[in-house]
């Protein structure tokens, strides 16, 4: 990756890349799906929201201002820069409904910035062309004139559900929704918590001084305690973005 990306999806991508391009050269792939017709959880708990804001922010990020404010030395502390970028794009005009707020700024920046890409990075380090038939655009046009209720029906997806069972057996429809765990990037143990371990504890990290010292020890003392909102491990994502320092830049 050109950047560091915490998401265990990476590693469940990568790894379903290379054995499917054993077999396949094209795949398609269900990305977008979620962000278009409004399958993620929070969309729901926007439904008629009166701080959008403010909702959206505790339902998608994985710390709050004051968490970052523990996790950052002082010579990287800023301003509340997630807070004022979704209050941005939530103000700009075309959209008045919360849920219609949240979808397009998750279809335009979030998807784009990071299912999408995450997506073509692994599949393209094995020669695997995955395409993306919700992303289409017409097709993202025109749920984009739907009104939120119709999607968010059904616990989420509900027009798309609907207009699939005409060729879908409800069976796959209506199945939990799946992901791609990683335990061992979850729950730290063993050799992947010995490289976090040193990762953090380095001469690299100890002299660039991103992350307050008090905080690293509070998570290495109990790794598998400190889980984000959005289930990862926060340990893991802070030692990820560490290596990554030290691998392109030093």
């Amino acid at each position: 990756m050109s950047e560091p990306m915490v998401s265990h999806d990476c590693i469940g991508f990568y790894l379903l890349s290379e054995a499917v391009s054993r077999h396949s050269k094209v795949v398609q792939s269900g990305q977008g799906a979620d962000e278009v017709f409004g399958g993620y959880h929070w969309y729901p708990k926007l439904a008629g929201s009166q701080e959008p804001v403010a909702d959206y922010l505790a339902a998608f990020r994985d710390r709050d201002h004051a968490e970052y404010r523990e996790v950052v030395s002082d010579d990287y502390l800023a301003g509340d820069a997630s807070a004022e970028f979704v209050a941005h794009r939530f103000a700009e005009t075309g959209a008045d409904d919360p849920v219609d707020k949240a979808l397009r700024l998750d279809t335009t920046v979030m998807l784009v910035d990071d299912p999408v890409k995450r997506v073509d990075n692994m599949t393209m380090a094995f020669g695997l062309e995955a395409r993306v038939p919700f992303l289409d655009h017409e097709l993202v046009e025109l749920a984009a004139r739907i009104p939120a209720r119709h999607k968010l029906a059904g616990g989420g997806k509900g027009i798309l559900k609907e207009a699939a069972r005409q060729v879908i057996p409800s069976a796959v429809i209506d199945r939990p929704k799946g992901y791609f765990p990683v335990p061992a990037l979850k729950y730290l143990q063993g050799r992947v918590l010995e490289q976090v371990r040193d990762s953090l504890s380095s001469r690299s990290a100890r002299e660039r001084n991103l992350f307050r010292q008090p905080y690293v020890d509070r998570l290495l003392a109990d790794p598998g305690a400190h889980i984000t909102p959005l289930r990862g491990s926060k340990l893991w994502q802070l030692g990820l973005l560490e290596w990554w320092l030290q691998t392109h830049v030093g």
